[in-house]
């Protein structure tokens, strides 16, 4: 009995003991796993779309490979291998290369300055914020018409991917470069594939300053439109808030709205022109919903129009800004609409030029937002400090259009420009140096506003096909047109056309520091090692010598029991 009891104490204590060996060996492996990661950082992914059936972009999302610098070895199979550069030490020659060439990559991933950063920004001096923005615009228009078969992403500098990166440029220089073999560091990011954007929506904002008819007077007023396109187009749809393109140009509408606002409140100084303003969607994508909102219109308003002003990047230039038109510089019109601007750009001490350029029927292609004007035979011009027509899909808000590039300076003399260009064409005081928006008078130019609003559009991305009926940006530019104007309303519409979108446009990358093979197999070694010694510890301090010795020994074959 008393044996018994021994034996079952002991049989329950070699039980716990073994529990307790269990238990320690996933609290070692549990630690390991976790001590390996090294960092977390925010990515954001290269567009994915297509253009008329064919794919541009990064076609895939998730990341599950080895890391390595520019210092690779040469002759090194990078196939399952994560490229890390910095802008700082991009060469574009490289990349440009390895993309014609169609060799074959695990992944990239571009570290961009802290300058770039719509929540942030950086001071860094002015020659080299040109040079790595020069570098980073070429570096976006050649990924972004590229068929990348790989995933493709874009994050900033830190010091946890700083020290990440000199470990890894440290491996990459003695010759061998991280692999399964000989560990390194590993980025994943565990992201399903992406998916369409279903029927994507483009949103457009008008608001309406009715003016003051004459006592008896049966006829319609005329019209002026005053246009900016408010959504962007990037390499990196969660990281395109132009500031310039076209953020600059909805602050000088907002801020003319509100002058005008002023203006037209008191019925002895409102004009005998109505003042449309509109805030269109679609502008990358051959100002879609422009041609969308013009279409809207009944016969009658439209016929009403006198011009349009489109405002569009106004935000970075120096003294000279151009008019682009699509009728003749002889014709009437444009003819009165130069002089008066160029009057009142005079006084200012800025220069403007004319820039005409002829508009193709045949051709669905317009390069300027006032071409949808023209093309339903209404005056247009576009007011920008880009000289000529940007094709398709440049200038609208890349990752190189921050704030740190743009001067609220600018913008406002741009307003200044326009207002007085225009309450001159209202009031008949054409060719007269009478300035309404005077500094220091109650009608002046408000840089406050123009600033507050300029930094909002910098953290804000618009990409359209990304942004929701009722987003909150879209309701924030309703809300402030209609503070100053009347008959604010949205129009909802599909973008058509030959573009599809793609879903997963930023998530987290884990770093892993991993160890290599011979590494794992020495620490397997140690701990069944451990594990054998602790097991016969216990057997013998519980069960005795003879039992751990029957454990190794060999059964007696069935001749050698039988006898």
């Amino acid at each position: 009995m008393v044996l018994s009891k021994n034996f079952g104490g002991g049989h329950r204590g070699l039980q716990e003991s073994m529990y307790s060996v269990i238990s320690l060996l996933f609290i070692l492996v549990a630690c390991v796993e976790f001590c390996d990661a090294a960092a977390a950082i925010d990515v954001y992914r290269l567009i994915q779309y297509d253009m008329s059936g064919s794919a541009f972009g990064s076609r895939f999302a998730a990341l599950n490979h080895h890391a390595a610098s520019l210092h690779f070895p040469l002759g090194t199979d990078l196939s399952r291998t994560v490229l890390i550069i910095p802008l700082r030490e991009l060469n574009i020659t490289f990349v440009r290369e390895y993309i014609n060439q169609k060799k074959p990559l695990g992944g990239l991933l571009f570290l961009l300055p802290e300058i770039f950063n719509p929540g942030n920004g950086g001071n860094k001096q002015v020659h080299e914020r040109e040079k790595l923005k020069n570098v980073l615009a070429e570096l976006e228009r050649l990924l972004i018409h590229a068929n990348l078969p790989y995933a493709v992403y874009f994050a900033f500098e830190n010091d946890e991917i700083d020290i990440v990166l000199a470990d890894i440029k440290k491996n990459d220089a003695t010759g061998q470069p991280a692999t399964a073999t000989t560990g390194g560091y590993k980025l994943v990011i565990p992201t399903p594939e992406p998916k369409k954007v279903a029927s994507p929506t483009i949103t457009n904002i008008q608001g309406w300053l009715s003016g003051l008819k004459a006592d008896g007077d049966m006829n319609q007023l005329p019209t002026i439109a005053i246009v900016a396109s408010y959504d962007t187009f990037g390499a990196a749809p969660a990281l395109s808030v132009g500031s310039d393109s076209n953020g600059s140009g909805i602050v000088a509408l907002l801020e003319i709205a509100r002058l005008f606002s002023l203006l037209y409140s008191n019925p002895k100084t409102r004009g005998r022109y109505n003042l449309l303003f509109g805030l269109t969607s679609g502008g990358p994508y051959n100002y879609n919903g422009t041609q969308k909102w013009l279409r809207s219109f009944d016969q009658r308003l439209r016929e009403s129009i006198d011009y349009a002003i489109c405002l569009n990047s106004i935000g970075s230039w120096d003294n000279e800004l151009w008019i682009h038109v699509s009728k003749p510089p002889e014709n009437a019109y444009i003819k009165q609409i130069f002089e008066g601007f160029s009057k009142v750009a005079e006084e200012l001490d800025i220069k403007v030029g004319l820039k005409h350029k002829k508009i193709n029927i045949s051709n669905p292609r317009v390069a300027w937002e006032h071409e949808q004007f023209s093309r339903l035979r209404v005056t247009g011009a576009t007011l920008s400090q880009i000289p000529v027509a940007p094709e398709l899909l440049e200038s609208t808000g890349g990752l190189f259009d921050s704030r740190q590039f743009v001067n609220e300076t600018a913008i406002t003399r741009g307003v200044k420009l326009v207002a007085e260009s225009l309450v001159r064409h209202i009031y008949g005081h054409q060719g007269k140096n009478v300035q309404i928006f005077a500094d220091g008078g109650s009608l002046a130019v408000n840089p406050a506003y123009v600033q507050s609003w300029l930094d909002l559009l910098s953290r804000t991305p618009r990409v359209a096909p990304f942004l929701s009926k009722n987003d909150p940006f879209v309701m924030a530019l309703k809300k402030e047109l209609a503070d100053h104007t009347d008959e604010v309303n949205l129009q909802h519409e599909i973008l058509e056309g030959m573009f599809t979108f793609y879903d997963s446009t930023s998530t987290t990358l884990n770093i892993y520091q991993v160890a290599s093979v011979t590494f794992d197999l020495v620490l397997l070694l140690v701990l069944g090692s451990y594990l054998i010694v602790l097991f016969c510890f216990l057997v013998i301090t519980t069960r005795g010598l003879d039992d751990l010795i029957s454990l190794f020994r060999r059964p007696p074959s069935r001749k050698v029991k039988t006898a």
